[in-house]
């Protein structure tokens, strides 16, 4: 099998490069050895590359600077995908993609399902949503796997500033009113793997849209509380309190969906999988 990985510097390509190697042959490449804003030269490292599965861990991330870059976050998060997924076809290869739940509005009350009507709120949710749909156009085999608040203890994020905060600071405020799926990079990497690891003519059988998060769903306040608890170094801590706090307390130029859960399940039931307990991964990820 012929892998090609795009974004293999990123928190998630990272943990695919490491985890796809045994499946067989992986080119991986990131910028500026790819430009994802560029689609001529996407094609042609696609032309070049000729693989059996193209997987896109790329994205343009920076959620409130993309207010400001809305151009440059439509090219990668919702051209880019298309161009892909048109190569891909020619070639005929299979393309993994992955979005994101910033692609709902928050305002269901419970976990999405695939067939929730998107409504995004910020400049890249809405990116992210025309990269799904460019992909859908295309047609050909694909996976889009839509996934929620991804964390690595490689690179800033979420968990590493929770922790960094918790030694520069007595008193920690944090949002309550915002509800996700934590999701371990490593635990969506390897499922992805295992998926691929049946076969490429498996994974074309179920070519489509899902929802691939981890198990269960938690508060921003709810997550930090935790980490905080199951910090390997926690006599560095300087905390004293960890205090709740409204997403409207602390303003953004990205708006953000409050509850935007994912609802797994169908996922399960096509693939007989799951990611574990977002408590048991961030337990295996800080031990």
């Amino acid at each position: 099998m012929k892998i090609l990985l795009l974004g293999n510097t990123g928190q998630l390509g990272w943990e695919l490069q490491r985890c796809l190697l045994p499946l067989g042959s992986v080119t991986a490449f990131d910028f500026p050895d790819v430009d994802m804003a560029d689609a001529g030269g996407i094609r042609a490292k696609l032309q070049e590359c000729r693989p059996d599965v193209v997987i896109n861990a790329t994205a343009y991330t920076a959620v409130d600077k993309a207010e400001s870059e809305p151009a440059l976050a439509e090219k990668i998060n919702g051209f880019a995908p298309g161009v892909l997924a048109e190569e891909a076809r020619k070639l005929k290869a299979l393309l993994i993609h992955y979005s994101t739940d910033y692609i709902f509005n928050g305002k269901k009350g419970s976990p999405y399902i695939e067939s929730d009507l998107p409504d995004p709120l910020s400049v890249y949710g809405t990116s992210k949503l025309h990269g799904e749909q460019s992909i859908q156009q295309v047609g050909g085999d694909y996976l889009i796997l839509r996934t929620s608040w991804v964390y690595s203890l490689r690179q800033g994020g979420f968990v590493n500033k929770v922790l960094d905060w918790s030694r520069r600071q007595q008193t920690l405020r944090m949002v309550s009113d915002q509800v996700g799926n934590p999701t371990w990079c490593r635990m969506l990497a390897e499922g992805t793997v295992v998926l691929l690891a049946r076969g490429d003519a498996y994974v074309r059988e179920r070519t489509g849209l899902y929802h691939l998060a981890g198990c269960g769903f938690a508060s921003r306040y709810d997550w930090a509380k935790l980490i905080l608890e199951l910090d390997p170094n926690k006599s560095e801590q300087t905390v004293k309190e960890l205090l709740p706090a409204l997403t409207s307390e602390f303003p953004t130029p990205a708006q953000r969906p409050l509850f935007s859960a994912l609802d797994c399940s169908r996922f399960l039931a096509t693939f007989g999988l799951e990611l574990p307990d977002w408590r048991v991964a961030l337990r295996l990820a800080l031990g």
